[in-house]
């Protein structure tokens, strides 16, 4: 009793690893201390150990916690789809409460099946629902926190689904409620962060806020929480935080030394910083130290050669990826970049060596032949004709009745053996057989003709011979004798400076000057300068006052 004691104390003190060792050095293992090591067990994410000890407890225990262990028994099921990948076997539990039916509906996420997921979880708010009405003492909200959980489920499906409005309005809606989960709040708000992505980067930084909740990295399992830190890790290069990005992404990389993602989001802050050969050197030292995840760092530094124009070292670095170099999707990258780079030689080689890959791996898989076809009209648009011959050969063997495949190799053959080309085009259909129903008309017609046959006009009424012989006499075009100008004397001698501009003639006199006008409105306003002398009165011998003065006779006069 003691031992469970202790260790139960130190599982909810989230010293999960104390729990455990005092489980296993306990001398008596009874059905209480089996319960709480499933329960560590599954803290420690060994799933495949707690799955063994939950399905014991079930085949040997009689009570009333029976429905309670076979949820637990769901969830462990739930979490091996999900982080593990793992396709568990069916065992057949029932789905009448609302957790089994959820935990069947994460199952079915973990394996993909999306669609099936969604009913699930609508189930699961329906059974939730009704089982939490029936108890007097709870209210709307306290329903609606208790189907939170199922809610940001639902919009993890729709976000998954490409419906990234839906599930965006859903995951707010949770966010409202401010469930008491902190792990709930952590993964909702984690997921508008990857909606959100560099845009509406201020509601981003609001959302992160919540990951950092006291208590998250004991609700959540570890990927989950490498998931937060590494859109954390994106959002600072987003919001242009380079010291933050870099600092959160080697922290990254000191915790998952061989996961390629934190070294992608260091060249990413790299790249954005101009410092591109920076960037390949960090991808080159990571793919020698962790050859099992070069496949993508190699992808991301040809990606980097090409923007820096270094197609041919891009070319390298895809041939040398061994995993990848003969899909077709590389096959295409490789082709176009040697034409680009006017390789054609190159070019040619990676035709080859993937024909020879699938001759000797799948040589009856359709991916083959088309290969085949796409080496054979490569050769032939650059003029190689002699080496698209046995490309062509085999083409012809596959399908004999292609006659285009056939007129091809005749025309390759043509060139190097003439008897072969004649011996092979006796394989070819009779004219009789190759007539074609087309529309000349239609055909002169179309938008792409570039000769037209002129048809012949129509004539109503009889038609004249020619009276002058064979060739029709040109007629002369008779010329119009130039208007003469106005006012103008035929018989007077015209100007001989008629030519030259007005001002370089010897008869130019320059234009006449007028007189000058009174400078009408210059000076004070209502004043005029040529009468000023006249209407001032001090300049005359004697101005009459306007006025008598006082002590004078009324009758005086004076001199105009």
């Amino acid at each position: 009793v003691i031992a469970f004691e202790k260790a139960y104390c130190e599982y909810r003190l989230n010293r999960v690893e104390n729990a455990l060792k005092t489980i296993e050095s306990a001398s008596q293992q009874t059905d209480k201390l089996k319960e709480l090591y499933g329960q560590v067990l599954y803290r420690l994410e060994r799933y495949e150990e707690c799955l063994a000890v939950y399905r014991d407890l079930i085949r040997n225990s009689q009570d009333d916690y029976e429905e309670e262990r076979k949820t637990n028994l769901s969830a462990v099921v739930a979490a091996l789809s999900a982080w593990e990948q793992a396709s568990p076997e069916d065992l057949g539990l029932p789905e009448t409460s609302y957790e089994l039916c959820y935990n069947s509906a994460c199952t079915l996420i973990g394996q993909g099946r999306l669609p099936e997921a969604m009913k699930k979880l609508q189930e699961a708010e329906e059974l939730c629902r009704q089982s939490l009405s029936e108890d007097s003492d709870m209210t709307e909200e306290d329903i609606d926190a208790e189907l939170a959980v199922i809610h940001s489920q639902m919009a993890y499906v729709m976000q998954l689904q490409g419906r990234t409005e839906d599930a965006l309005q859903l995951y707010n809606q949770v966010i409202k409620l401010k469930p008491t989960d902190v792990g709930l709040l952590a993964v909702t708000a984690n997921n508008i962060i990857t909606i959100n992505k560099d845009q509406n980067v201020f509601d981003s930084k609001k959302k992160v806020k919540l990951t950092n909740a006291d208590g998250v990295e004991h609700k959540l399992a570890k990927k989950q929480l490498q998931a937060i830190d590494f859109n954390k890790a994106l959002l600072a290069m987003y919001t242009n935080q380079a010291d933050q990005c870099c600092k959160l992404a080697a922290s990254l990389q000191s915790q998952n030394p061989g996961h390629p993602r934190p070294v992608l989001i260091q060249v990413s802050q790299l790249c954005r910083e101009k410092q591109h050969s920076k960037a390949i050197d960090l991808l080159q030292s990571f793919s020698e130290k962790h050859p099992e995840s070069a496949s993508e760092i190699k992808l991301t530094m040809a990606q980097l050669y090409v923007v820096q124009g270094h197609v041919t070292k891009a070319c390298d670095i895809l041939r040398s990826i061994e995993d990848l170099k003969h899909k077709q999707g590389i096959i295409s990258a490789l082709v176009t970049m040697y034409s680009h780079e006017e390789d054609i030689d190159s070019a040619i080689d990676v035709f080859s060596q993937a024909i020879q890959h699938y001759q000797e791996h799948q040589p009856n898989l359709s991916a083959h032949l088309s290969l085949v076809r796409e080496a054979a009209n490569f050769k032939l648009k650059y003029g190689r004709k002699k080496e698209a011959i046995s490309d062509l050969e085999q083409l012809w063997k596959q399908n004999p009745k292609d006659i285009h495949t056939l007129a091809q190799l005749i025309s390759a053959y043509s060139l190097v053996d003439q008897e072969k080309a004649k011996s092979l085009s006796k394989h070819l259909p009779s004219a009789d057989k190759m007539s074609f129903n087309v529309d000349v008309d239609a055909l002169e017609n179309s938008h792409g003709a570039t000769y037209v046959r002129k048809k012949a006009a129509k004539v109503t009424g009889e038609i004249i011979p020619n009276q002058q012989g064979q060739g029709d006499i040109k007629k002369k075009k008779k010329k119009k004798k130039g208007k003469l100008p106005k006012n103008c004397d035929p018989k007077a001698t015209p100007d001989p400076e008629r030519w030259l501009p007005m001002r370089e003639r010897s008869y130019y006199r320059g234009k006449k000057k007028g007189k000058k006008k009174e400078q009408v409105g210059r000076g004070t306003q209502g004043a005029t300068s040529g009468a000023s002398g006249e209407l001032d009165a001090s300049k005359t011998a004697s101005s009459p006052p306007t006025s008598p003065r006082p002590g004078t006779a009324a009758s005086s006069v004076t001199s105009s």
